[in-house]
């Protein structure tokens, strides 16, 4: 399937770029307006109503929900999806796969639970109430991950499964070409037989980038034999890659000829995960409720919204997908759906006052305090 009017994906990861892997990536600019955004709001919410948190303490839990997104998201990331970090020492900085940061993989359960106990521990600290901790979090959590998402989209990563012909928003991503690396890697003899490798595909776009193109067919046909072979291609990829972000048209028109057309699931997400539920909890926050009742009630809106979105996404190529053809991500998100419904009955039966909220009643209940 090919639709010669789709867009072949070109942006720059980079807003601004002093090496081949070193600048201001809009990926890590998402996270920043996550985090001064949520710290914003917080100073918002901690002034008006009845609360357990004071204006001048927010920088200090910001921090706290800093570590704990960080930390979760990319323990997340290595528990849920690639394991085999867990385990990849070497010699060289940082010494650890899971601290290699920058070569990406943050998972966004990870980092909910991450999160979750950063509130825990300045909820002890501070002798303060954790649920109402976790209520605060949430609006700019729904920030973060919409300029997450965007990001994702600038990156070319996380791209949706094929889309219908004719499909108006369909997106062509050069990062399929690694789809097709993989695809190759794990043919077996049957496969072999019925269908063709799927490499060759990039050999008009490496031509475009100079590339030494008897080289790289060698390099193809070793592609399963040899893990040198192997690396000169995914370096091959991410020079394509580069030369079409840095407006090599010449390559972008040849490997648009050979791209699948795909949904840009990452707007999708973008839209439920952040916009969508942003408005939901603010418009619930309007009115003071009982502490949890809105952190509670985003975890259950976004396990809901996440298992919808997954459904326009590729699964992770080294996962694919699992039982009754879900994702991992879906299944994730079902247990977080069943963890947080409970959450919520759990917190809003609770015989406490209510507190927080932006609207009349809550100014009402903050003029009553002595």
């Amino acid at each position: 399937m090919n639709d010669s009017s789709a867009w072949v994906h070109n942006l720059d990861p980079f807003l601004i770029q002093f090496s081949s892997t070193f600048g201001i990536r809009w990926y890590g600019l998402a996270y920043l307006t996550g985090f001064v955004v949520g710290a914003m709001l917080m100073i918002f919410l901690a002034k008006r109503g009845r609360r357990a948190i004071r204006a001048d303490m927010v920088t200090d839990y910001i921090t706290y929900v800093v570590l704990g997104t960080m930390i979760g998201g990319r323990l997340g990331y290595a528990l849920f999806y690639s394991p085999d970090l867990l385990t990849d020492f070497s010699s060289s900085f940082p010494f650890w796969g899971v601290l290699r940061v920058w070569e990406g993989g943050m998972a966004s359960h990870g980092g909910i639970i991450g999160v979750f106990v950063a509130g825990l521990l300045f909820a002890k600290r501070h002798k303060l109430d954790w649920r109402h901790l976790g209520d605060l979090v949430v609006l700019g959590g729904s920030v973060g991950i919409f300029f997450g998402r965007i990001a994702n989209f600038i990156n070319g990563e996380l791209f949706g499964r094929p889309a219908p012909a004719g499909w108006p928003l369909a997106v062509k991503f050069p990062g399929e070409m690694f789809l097709w690396l993989k695809h190759d890697k794990e043919k077996n003899l049957a496969d072999l037989a019925s269908g063709p490798d799927l490499l060759p595909k990039i050999v008009d776009a490496a031509k475009a980038c100079g590339v030494d193109v008897n080289q790289l067919n060698t390099w193809i046909s070793q592609v399963r034999s040899s893990q040198g072979a192997r690396y000169q291609v995914q370096t091959v990829i991410n020079t394509i890659i580069e030369q079409i972000q840095n407006g090599n048209e010449a390559a972008r028109q040849a490997l648009g000829a050979v791209l699948t057309p795909r949904y840009p699931s990452q707007l999708y997400e973008a839209a439920l995960e952040g916009l969508l539920l942003f408005i939901i909890a603010f418009w619930f926050w309007r009115k003071p409720r009982k502490p949890g009742v809105v952190g509670a009630l985003w975890l259950t809106c976004y396990a809901v919204v996440r298992i919808i979105g997954e459904h326009f996404r590729m699964p992770d190529a080294e996962i694919g997908f699992q039982l009754f053809g879900l994702t991992r991500g879906q299944w994730l998100s079902i247990g977080q759906l069943l963890i947080s419904a409970a959450l919520l009955v759990y917190v809003a039966s609770r015989k406490v006052p209510v507190i927080s909220g932006w609207g009349p009643e809550a100014q009402a209940l903050r003029d009553r305090e002595p």
